[in-house]
């Protein structure tokens, strides 16, 4: 969630230094944000490019699993387990859509080195009539920020006056099980090599992760077995969904930006960014992609709202986010043309 270097410190936001810049590409966001970088690359597997992009200000796109061909393997010449095959995609940040979508257009294809990676086409058909948008402004009814639910009200005005066809819908299917089976999933793979991982993140780095496994144990392998039959499910569910309605908006984190290392702080802190996350964490576990895009400012920080689409219509989304950003703006700390801030 924070972006902290052992060697240099913490990563600070450019409109707050009190405040965090996501992570973990928290250093992409900003270097995007105070014109160090056109481009940014992170990596996100339930928000890591997203949450930093609405943390500073800039455009964030995690594609659909299987868009951007990658290789993940960190421990040497094996593969890593299902989780880590599926759940991580590798995405770009932008100070605007229209630089979002230039990556996104290099960046789509396949490689042989990863047959994960699936040649569809980076523009699929128009759809017909107007493009039905589902709002959900507090996924799973765990409560949202007013400013939150401000950002998203604006882009649902935004893109009905863009011509899309915005309905506020009850919410997202199986969001409270989808977490569970993610948290499930992920730490039974991810158990095996914590002895040896946690030595890598410092003081205190490893008290995030330390919480996580108390509060959900490694499953057996009999349950492990069930917990894939009900991702697929979960999947299934979600495919369904966006069939009917193509694009889903709603928030990236359910906060404005927090504080430093809340997430590691204790368990409320834990507990509180995970429950922020959660609109991020579920459609990175159904494999479908988002996009990230400014709305305004509230209090001094930067607001904004995620697009989600259909699998492998990347395409809808940024043009669902190239509606909002042309009606709201963009929004960047600094604008490196002029040596200064830019709003």
């Amino acid at each position: 969630m924070h972006t902290r270097s052992e060697l240099f410190g913490d990563t600070v936001n450019p409109w707050d230094r009190s405040r965090t810049p996501g992570g973990s590409s928290g250093g992409d966001a900003v270097a995007v944000a105070t014109g160090m970088a056109a481009l940014g690359l992170g990596n996100d597997s339930g928000g890591s490019v997203r949450i930093p992009a609405q943390f500073c200000g800039v455009a964030g796109l995690k594609p659909s699993t299987g868009r951007f061909p990658a290789d993940h393997r960190v421990l040497g010449p094996d593969d890593p387990g299902p989780a880590s095959q599926i759940l991580v995609t590798d995405g770009p940040l932008a100070r605007s859509v229209g630089d979002l979508r230039l990556a996104y257009e290099v960046l789509a294809g396949t490689d042989p080195r990863d047959p994960r990676a699936v040649p569809v086409p980076a523009y699929g058909e128009p759809l017909p009539g107007r493009v039905k948008v589902a709002v959900v402004a507090d996924p799973g009814g765990h409560g949202v920020h007013p400013t939150v639910r401000g950002a998203v009200a604006a882009a649902a005005d935004a893109l009905r006056d863009a011509g899309y066809d915005v309905r506020e819908v009850r919410d997202v299917p199986r969001m409270d099980e989808a977490l569970e089976a993610y948290g499930r999933i992920t730490v039974t793979e991810f158990a095996p090599t914590w002895p040896v991982v946690r030595k890598l993140l410092g003081r205190g780095g490893d008290r995030y992760v330390e919480m996580m496994m108390e509060q959900t144990p490694p499953a057996s392998a009999d349950e492990f077995m069930k917990l894939m039959g009900t991702w697929m499910n979960i999947r299934r569910s979600w495919a369904e969904f966006l069939d009917a309605y193509p694009l889903l908006l709603g928030p990236v984190f359910t906060e404005p930006p927090v504080e430093p290392g809340l997430e590691s702080r204790d368990r409320s802190g834990r507990d509180r960014v995970g429950s922020g996350m959660r609109l991020c964490t579920v459609t990175s576990f159904v494999g479908v992609p988002g996009v990230a895009v400014p709305t305004g400012m509230a209090d001094g920080l930067p607001c904004g709202v995620q697009i989600v689409g259909r699998a492998f219509r990347e395409d809808l989304c940024l043009g669902a986010a190239q509606a909002i950003e042309d009606r709201l703006g963009v929004l960047t700390p600094v604008d490196p043309r002029r040596g200064g801030r830019a709003c």
